[in-house]
């Protein structure tokens, strides 16, 4: 499946540490090669038609993403440091979304 990526992802990942990187980066590989069949404990839905990427460790990082025209787009990355992901998160996750033009 064909991956696209929001400019703010790209720089995230850039930014992480070897071990989280390199967890991510699997994550990534996997959404690629399995696209919609991801599931637990790699993805999960977050909310109608959009998805979180969930690198498991020391630092919880977390990828919201969707699909569109039969591509994966990911749309938002963070740490996550509580239970649930904030509606903030979620928030700019849709705006971009939306917003597919600036990709």
């Amino acid at each position: 499946m064909e991956l696209r990526y929001h400019k703010e992802v790209v720089k995230f990942i850039a930014a992480l540490d070897k071990i989280p990187k390199g967890k991510v980066l699997r994550l990534v590989d996997h959404l690629e090669k399995f696209g919609f069949t991801l599931r637990m404990p790699d993805s999960k839905p977050v909310t109608s038609g959009l998805f979180e990427l969930r690198a498991r460790g020391i630092l919880e990082v977390r990828i919201l993403y969707a699909f569109k025209d039969g591509k994966a787009i990911l749309l938002h990355a963070f740490v996550k440091k509580t239970g649930t992901i904030a509606r903030s998160d979620i928030a700019l996750a849709l705006q971009r979304y939306r917003a597919l033009d600036v990709l």
